[in-house]
């Protein structure tokens, strides 16, 4: 089943610098319970803080005076307001406000009450607790410099805001000043001083805005007045040089035009019925009309009386014709007569014609002349309504400045009138009283609130210290940035300094004193250093289920973080089991497992592979364990380390060791430093990667495994080393409240 679950093991993933993860509710948790020291220390602050803020204070009293904005202009001498505003709305009550916490009020406050003389306002009164903290840490030991008068009031107007509050009562045009002074005579007395000064304020200002809207208008009238009388005189004079006469009936011009043209219709009327006569008797005169005709169309005297005699002798001609025949001489006689009754007729006809012609000649003479008048009437009208056309744009523009100069006028007067009427928009509802009880400092406020805020800046404090944590403490961190399985967490061993063997025995055998780190395991067989190193070992064992793993290489990312003593213990826990063991110092660099615990050894790692001696030759055993060690004896630096690791006769070596030892062990030195893990690592099995807690960056860790894939898939996993346990209860907290039992940091 072990060998089943080794080789569906998935392969690491590659190494990477992981975007941090959102905090959800069982990160907040984790997060509380392992920086609670820093949120306990905050939340003892902000509580101490608080305390003393209440304990050092001063009692406060606050008095209130309400004064309501009158929405009714009060208008006095006429139905109009000479200011042109309109009801009172919400907006302007916010501006009352404002002008109540202004330090124009302030100021004559001030003045008014000789508050400049007042401790409380002039900060000569005693400190406040964080005045009191910040002048422990100041440096400077100078006299304070004399402040002019200006600076003294600047100070005491500052101050004096502060102690003031405006506020709009609900939805209401009532507004709640309130003071809050030490005093409560005090602030009684400076709350109905505020309302004194904002209504003398209000009536200086529409004094003042009267008085200047007073001179704006009277300037402005005396503009209007001689505009208006500009504009009538360019009416005037615009009349004048256009022959512009106006009468009641409009002008002159359209009136004599009006009247032309009614002779002028009458005038070609007559000259009609004239011309009709005159044509009626020329078509009689040359027609020879019969007398019946002739008397029809001519209603004259002589023509009338000839006609009735030419008549009466046509009567008598027939009737002699008749009786004595046509020739008789009576009756040619007749016939005579009516021959020469009819020239007259005819003589008259033609007489009138002329009478009638001599009437046409004169009425057309008369239509010709009102036509002539009519067509000089026109033109002139046509240039006079083009006049008429600016005349009526003068005319608008001095009614317009008429009109205006009028208005103004009245306007001025009514503003007069009204700069001598003291009537203000506010006035006082409740005056201030003395309060009857202090109204701070409110303990059973401050002191809780102080505390919930050290609190809160504690969490603050933790979730920003976590999430500035750049080291790795946690498995979880070590999976999500490196994609290995974090196998260990060892705590920190001290070191007690147990001096060395003076000397290594002719049969090259060591044995280390007690007390020593490189023996931890072997000192404190049930601690939890020892523990957990088992853990690692049932891990490698678990790995050799599935494919040979005799070579283990230890490696780290940097020097000194315990990378060697790892190995030590490691390799001495397992050769305690009663298992073949070899150790090898494979830091040629630095072989610090070899001047721990073989410092007199003569040959080692470096003659096995120049074939100076054998492997069996080159090794220590120590005589408690049973372990053997294979040290690196470095007189003088090499300079090609990797080459000589990476070598065949390396390979050889470790060949040799796989034939003789169960498990061999190779402490290398950190590969961000050197090159010799990578140039070995295809002559390793696996690798245990080993980080310092808490001290060792993530990048460095992600940095190191990206530039060396091979050690990175042979990676078995990773081992935190040097651990802070009280921490790391905090943050392993399931791990140390349970298995306290089970671990003995005591030497067996």
């Amino acid at each position: 089943m072990l060998k089943l679950l080794d080789q569906t093991r998935p392969m690491p993933e590659e190494p990477q610098e992981r975007p941090a993860k959102k905090l959800d509710l069982k990160d907040m948790v984790m997060i509380l319970r392992r920086q609670w020291p820093v949120i306990l220390a905050c939340t003892l602050v902000g509580m101490f803080l608080a305390v003393g803020y209440v304990a050092t204070s001063a009692p406060r009293y606050t008095a209130s005076v309400k004064l309501l904005i009158d929405t009714r202009k009060n208008n006095v001498l006429s139905k109009q307001e000479v200011n042109f505003g309109g009801p009172v709305d919400a907006g302007a009550v916010e501006s009352q406000v404002e002008i109540l916490k202004s330090e124009g009020v302030a100021r004559s406050v001030i003045r008014d009450q000789q508050l400049l003389k007042d401790p409380e306002f002039v900060g000569s009164g005693s400190p406040s607790l964080i005045g009191s903290l910040l002048s422990l840490f100041s440096w400077d030991d100078s006299e304070p410099a004399v402040r002019s008068q200006e600076d003294i009031e600047r100070d005491a107007i500052q101050a004096f805001v502060r102690r003031v509050t405006a506020k709009r009562v609900g939805l209401t045009y009532v507004i709640q000043v309130d003071v809050q002074t030490t005093n409560p005579e005090k602030s009684a007395r400076l709350a109905n001083a505020i309302a004194d000064a904002y209504m003398v304020g209000e009536l200086d200002a529409k004094f003042q805005a009267t008085r200047r809207a007073s001179r704006w208008l009277q300037e402005r009238i005396t503009e209007l007045k001689a505009q208006a009388t500009q504009s009538d005189l360019a009416v005037q004079a615009f009349k004048s040089e256009n022959n512009i006469v106006d009468t009641s009936r409009g002008l002159m011009s359209e009136q004599s035009l009006a009247d032309v043209n009614s002779q002028l219709i009458q005038a070609r009327a007559v000259t009609a019925e004239a011309k009709a006569r005159l044509d009626r008797v020329r078509e009689i005169s040359n027609g020879n009309l019969p007398d019946a005709t002739v008397a029809d169309a001519l209603r004259n005297d002589v023509i009338n009386r000839a006609r009735a005699q030419y008549l009466d002798a046509a009567r008598k001609e027939a009737d002699w014709s008749a009786k004595y025949g046509p020739q008789h001489s009576a009756t040619v006689n007749l016939r005579n007569q009516m021959e020469e009754l009819k020239r007259s007729i005819v003589d008259e006809v033609r007489r009138i014609a002329q009478t009638y012609e001599s009437d046409y000649n004169i009425a057309r003479a008369r239509e010709v002349s009102l036509e002539t008048s009519l067509s000089k009437l026109v033109d002139q009208a046509g240039t006079s309504s083009q006049a008429q056309v600016k005349l009526r744009e003068l005319e608008s523009s001095s009614q317009t400045y008429r009109n205006l100069y009028d208005s103004f006028l009245q306007k001025f007067e009514e503003a007069t009138q009204q700069q001598t009427f003291p009537i203000t928009d506010a006035r006082v509802i409740t005056p201030a009283t003395e309060p009857s009880g202090k109204s701070g400092p409110k303990t059973m406020l401050i002191v809780p609130a102080g505390t919930i805020a050290g609190f809160m800046m504690g969490v603050v404090a933790a979730i920003g210290l976590e999430l500035l944590n750049s080291f790795f403490r946690t498995p979880a961190e070590i999976k999500q940035q490196t994609g290995l399985e974090c196998i260990g967490i060892l705590p920190s061993v001290p070191d007690s300094g147990a001096s060395l063997p003076s000397a290594i025995n002719v049969t090259s055998k060591v044995a280390l004193g007690k007390g020593s780190r490189f023996r931890h395991v072997v000192d404190t067989p049930f601690s939890r250093y020892t523990e957990v190193l088992r853990n690692v070992k049932v891990s490698i064992d678990i790995a050799r289920l599935g494919r040979e793993v005799r070579v283990i290489g230890l490696i780290s990312s940097l020097p000194k973080e315990g990378k060697t003593t790892v190995a030590a213990n490691l390799a001495e826990l397992v050769a305690q089991t009663g298992h073949r063991v070899l150790l090898i110092d494979g830091d040629l660099r630095n072989p610090t497992l070899t001047r721990n615990l073989t410092p007199h050894a003569e040959v080692g790692v470096v003659e096995v592979l120049r074939r100076a001696v054998g492997l069996a030759d080159g090794v220590c055993r120590d005589t408690e364990t049973g372990l053997d060690f294979l040290p690196a004896v470095v007189p003088q630096r090499i300079p090609n380390t990797a080459e000589l690791l990476s070598s065949m006769a390396m390979a050889q070596l470790l060949s040799d060791a796989r034939g003789t030892y169960e498990y061999v062990f190779v402490d290398f030195a950190p590969i961000m430093s050197v090159a010799d893990a990578k140039a070995a690592a295809h002559l390793i099995d696996a690798f245990v990667y080993v980080v310092e807690w808490g001290k060792t960056s993530q990048h460095a860790v992600v940095e190191a495994l990206s530039n060396a894939g091979a050690i990175h898939e042979r990676t078995l996993g990773v081992v935190l080393n040097n651990a802070d346990i009280a921490a790391l209860k905090r943050l392993e907290f399931y791990k140390g409240r349970y298995y306290s039992d089970y671990y003995h940091e005591e030497a067996a």
